[in-house]
């Protein structure tokens, strides 16, 4: 069959012991032939993505950070030609490496309290060889807004209410602190200028000042995208 090979889908998820193979290099599953990224290989599922982090926060990857999907669909709305976008929470740096893969002409930027993600975020930029990515270890009350154009927000301070599904026991649980955070968020949003692009993800809207506007939602109303006017 002309200009096509045979490849093998790995699915080593959970957990991924090993780096997973270029696809040139499977067998098993039909798809066209044609030159690819060499960072390919590390965004076409979520197993093949947490390869590139420790088992135990491979362990957490399905409740914790943004689906490839999500973050690509988030991504194509922010993704503004040479923009600053910052992920509120950032984790890992799922989605930021994820969206700079597939938007490279953009530039992106994590903000994350614990510094174990921090470090892990940064090792995998630096693996994957992206220079459109940073990572800040900050809370977000130390962030300068003013300094980025568009912002992705999966609902990161839930984690302060949350007691059963928590990253780790360095946060602490209050309710308070997630009324402060959000009404924080919320504020700084609200001095953005006109045009500034917003994606929540599995968020009430309780983050987003009067002012934006909805213009669409996606994956059951969970991933919604906002500007202001």
């Amino acid at each position: 069959m002309d200009g096509w090979i045979y490849l093998q889908v790995l699915t080593p998820y959970p957990i991924s012991s090993f780096p997973p193979e270029p696809e040139e290099q499977q067998q098993g599953t039909i798809v066209p032939f044609r030159k690819k990224h060499p960072n390919d290989c590390f965004f076409r599922n979520e197993a093949e993505f947490d390869w590139l982090y420790p088992e135990h926060l491979q362990l957490i990857s399905l409740k914790q950070w943004t689906p490839i999907a999500i973050a690509r669909k988030a991504a194509e709305y922010l993704a503004v030609k040479g923009a600053k976008i910052l992920d509120v929470g950032s984790g890992i740096g799922k989605f930021c490496l994820t969206a700079a893969h597939f938007y490279p002409d953009s530039f992106y930027f994590g903000v994350e309290q614990r510094h174990e993600l921090v470090h892990y975020a940064k090792t995998a930029k630096r693996y994957l060889g992206m220079d459109n990515v940073d990572f800040l270890h900050a809370n977000i009350t130390q962030i300068n807004f003013k300094e980025f154009d568009h912002f992705y927000f999966y609902n990161s301070f839930f984690e302060n209410i949350d007691q059963v599904n928590a990253i780790d026991d360095s946060i602490e649980t209050s309710y308070s602190l997630y009324t402060y955070y959000s009404m924080y968020l919320k504020g700084v949003l609200s001095e953005k200028p006109e045009g500034t692009r917003v994606v929540t993800y599995q968020s009430l809207g309780e983050v987003i000042p009067s002012g934006y506007r909805m213009t669409g939602q996606s994956y059951d109303s969970m991933l919604q995208f906002w500007i202001k006017e």
